[in-house]
């Protein structure tokens, strides 16, 4: 198999010809790439936070912050620095070496920059990684996050082209595809991925994984969210996707982006341990840990510590780092080992 790592033309009809390739032939063909470029027994851990919780204007037919929609969730201002920090030391002491920020606005207007600006500084400060979603940026918005010291933008495309107007009405696909390019006209690193389980065909989820692969450079990061139906939402009630589908998708969007980190995102809380150990093989090497993403349930650290210890997996190390987190990491880890008598770092601490 070629590994071409700078391919950005893929056709339709080649990636369905992947998804449709036989689970055993396809899982083998991923992880060999996977292995290729990555260490497989490897995770990125991050820790996503909701800086700024509900009340957005938008209406993602999947999301529980929607304004128009009755899900509970309570509209709340954007958090102080000391109550992020708070949050931050401990995702950092836990074993977590990226601290995601989530802010549910269309996207944040000039007067909103500087007060994110200080808050990404401050994380910054403790050593981790950063890495923030906060909508459709402006002119200048994604300058002034790198000064400050961001990492990583999140900004999904969510879906193949021709699916997304099923799913949003308020923002255009063309919209997130200009954002993506301020973050990378800025040197930012793009954390771009997608929802899988809205309904869509296999044909679509070829099309949203052919998009991605064919942005003028790969996403850094790409998070595979499986579709958590919240009540009140319009996909409240959605098909459950075969699990085996889903492990295809992260196989398929290992082999268009080798270099890419391919993260096991939302819907993990409905996955069981061997489907996600299935992912793990077939090429992802990043998580969420904590017991929520933004509004919705993740597993627990007990869970995924367990699951770390099971897979004889560890926690990825930081790189252009100040080495804190790796520091903190590898002294979590020697108080475990001691705790559990194991004598290795299987990467029990890992998401704790």
């Amino acid at each position: 198999m070629v590994d071409d790592r700078t391919r950005h033309d893929w056709s339709r009809d080649e990636v369905r010809a992947l998804f449709d390739l036989p689970f055993n032939e396809l899982l083998h063909r991923a992880h060999e790439l996977h292995r290729t470029h990555h260490d497989p027994n490897a995770v990125q851990v991050s820790t996503l936070l909701s800086i700024k919780t509900g009340g957005c204007p938008e209406d993602c037919a999947y999301c529980p912050q929607a304004a128009r929609y009755d899900t509970g969730v309570q509209a709340q201002k954007l958090m102080e620095v000391e109550d992020v920090l708070e949050r931050a030391r401990a995702a950092r002491a836990a074993g977590a070496s990226r601290f995601c920020m989530g802010a549910a606005w269309r996207g944040p207007k000039d007067r909103d920059i500087p007060k994110v600006a200080a808050i990404v500084r401050a994380v910054k400060d403790l050593g981790l990684e950063t890495c923030a979603t906060l909508g459709l940026l402006g002119d200048g918005h994604a300058q002034a996050l790198k000064d400050a010291g961001l990492d990583y933008y999140n900004h999904n495309i969510d879906s193949a082209p021709e699916f997304y107007g099923e799913i949003i009405h308020t923002r255009e696909y063309q919209d997130r595809l200009e954002t993506l390019e301020q973050v990378r006209d800025a040197g930012l690193k793009t954390c771009c991925g997608g929802i899988v389980g809205m309904g869509e065909t296999r044909d679509q989820r070829a099309g949203l994984l052919q998009a991605l692969a064919n942005l003028p450079a790969h996403p850094q990061s790409v998070p595979i969210n499986q579709l958590v139906p919240v009540p009140g939402t319009p996909l409240a009630n959605a098909e459950k996707l075969d699990p085996f589908e889903f492990v295809r998708t992260i196989a398929v969007a290992r082999l268009l982006m080798p270099l890419s980190i391919v993260r096991l995102s939302a819907g993990r809380q409905q996955m069981d341990d061997a489907v996600q150990a299935l992912c793990f093989y077939a090429g992802a090497g990043s998580i969420f840990h904590g017991e929520k993403l933004l509004t919705t349930g993740n597993p627990d650290v007990e869970a995924d510590r367990a699951l770390f210890r099971r897979l004889d997996l560890r926690p990825m190390e930081v790189s252009g780092t100040s080495g804190t987190v790796h520091a903190d990491i590898m002294a979590a880890e020697s108080r475990t080992m001691e705790q559990h008598g194991c004598g290795h770092a299987c990467g029990c601490s890992a998401v704790a």
